[in-house]
């Protein structure tokens, strides 16, 4: 007696169809969120049969671009185009009012921080020696405390980890990180030389890497 029954020939149908199914959704989302979904054109399919004739050469990704997807600046999330910000307003070791107009014409790199964040703590470091790299009249990192605790706090906590690139920025009420939005410390902003935010990256990471300079160093050009 045959094994191929009408019952057995569309269960094999079915589970074909099942597993075509299955690898169109996991290759859909699989796909990075920064990355551009190739688009399928007369010269690379027919019919969904990939054509005989050779394809192009693939386009080498800027290493700024790379790096958003998968090094150091994985989790960095950027605008489809740079936004607006709205104004916020700190002081300064001096106790001077500060808002981010006062660097316009600068590229920032906004790090809010606390002094009883551990995440920022352990990225500190990095984002002092980044400092120390490219600080110039072009680009600043500009870490800004959240802390209730004051300035006097603040200082001690860049003291602690030997922060000596860093200025020290204040808001004692802790209410922009509200204004702008954020979830959770750290979050590093980034912003060019315009205002407009970039985008942003929630929690720790290696801003002194070669996959954030570049990152950076891109946004300033």
């Amino acid at each position: 007696m045959s094994g191929d029954t009408p019952r057995g020939n569309s269960l094999v149908i079915v589970a074909a169809a099942a597993l075509a199914a299955f690898g169109a959704v996991y290759l859909t989302m699989a796909r990075p969120d920064n990355g551009a979904s190739p688009a399928a054109t007369a010269e690379n399919v027919n019919n969904g049969t990939p054509s005989a004739q050779p394809s192009a050469e693939p386009k080498t990704e800027p290493i700024a671009a790379a790096a958003e997807k998968t090094g150091q600046m994985a989790a960095f999330v950027r605008k489809k185009s740079p936004e607006a910000l709205p104004e916020i307003t700190f002081n300064d070791a001096t106790g001077q009012s500060i808002t981010l107009a006062s660097f316009k014409g600068r590229t920032v790199l906004l790090n809010l921080w606390a002094t009883w964040c551990a995440p920022c703590r352990e990225e500190m470091g990095g984002l002092d020696r980044l400092q120390q790299a490219l600080g110039s009249d072009t680009f600043e990192v500009v870490a800004l405390s959240l802390d209730r605790q004051g300035a006097a706090a603040s200082q001690k906590f860049l003291d602690e980890v030997n922060a000596k690139h860093l200025k020290l920025y204040i808001d004692a009420t802790a209410k922009q990180g509200t204004v702008l939005k954020i979830v959770g410390m750290p979050t590093t902003i980034l912003i060019n030389k315009d205002g407009l935010e970039i985008g942003r990256l929630a929690g720790p990471a290696e801003w002194d890497s070669a996959d954030a300079k570049a990152l950076i160093k891109a946004a300033m050009e």
